[in-house]
């Protein structure tokens, strides 16, 4: 007998239908904050971050890369205004879905929709960690944790995004990694 996600992994092949690629330059807005998210995106290729404008400031809070989905997924769910701002940071590969499609999924198989809970539920844990770490960390103590648990982030996504995703500025960053 399968388990969940291979069960899950089988039966997307069944939907694939429903999905669209599109190829995407890099720094392009797929979702700007204030506009209803009408699209959940797959990357196929490519890295995704989300951030904000806070008082004329961006804040970059994730990153996306290949295999993983994202989408504003309040706005996307309940069509209210999206709290952040989607670009691409490197040219990207995607597989796109419409809310109605997607809820057509979700409806028809009940593996998919335990992976989608599940993958929902480690995004919370994920909110909630980065929360944590920063009311309890220090800068250099974030990048560490940075280092040690998401490298790819370091080798693949500039410099002013990842210090904006720490809370710092792109000097305190630079004086950070000189140090260690």
């Amino acid at each position: 007998m399968q388990d969940n996600s291979q069960q899950a992994f089988t039966e997307w092949s069944q939907f694939s239908h429903l999905f669209h690629q599109q190829e995407i330059p890099a720094r392009t807005i797929l979702l700007r904050e204030g506009e209803i998210s009408r699209k959940a995106y797959a990357i196929t290729r490519g890295c995704i971050r989300l951030w904000f404008n806070n008082n004329g400031k961006d804040v970059t809070f994730q990153f996306f890369f290949e295999g993983q989905g994202v989408s504003s997924i309040e706005s996307f769910k309940t069509g209210q205004p999206s709290l952040f701002n989607m670009e691409t940071v490197e040219p990207c590969t995607v597989q796109t879905i419409t809310r109605a499609d997607f809820q057509t999924i979700l409806d028809s198989s009940a593996a998919i929709r335990q992976e989608v809970e599940d993958q929902i539920f480690q995004r919370l844990v994920y909110y909630q960690q980065l929360f944590l770490s920063r009311i309890r960390n220090s800068p250099e103590e974030r990048y560490q944790e940075l280092l040690a648990h998401h490298p790819q982030i370091l080798q693949r996504v500039p410099q002013h995004y990842i210090a904006s995703y720490l809370g710092i500025t792109p000097v305190s960053l630079s004086r950070i990694r000189n140090r260690i």
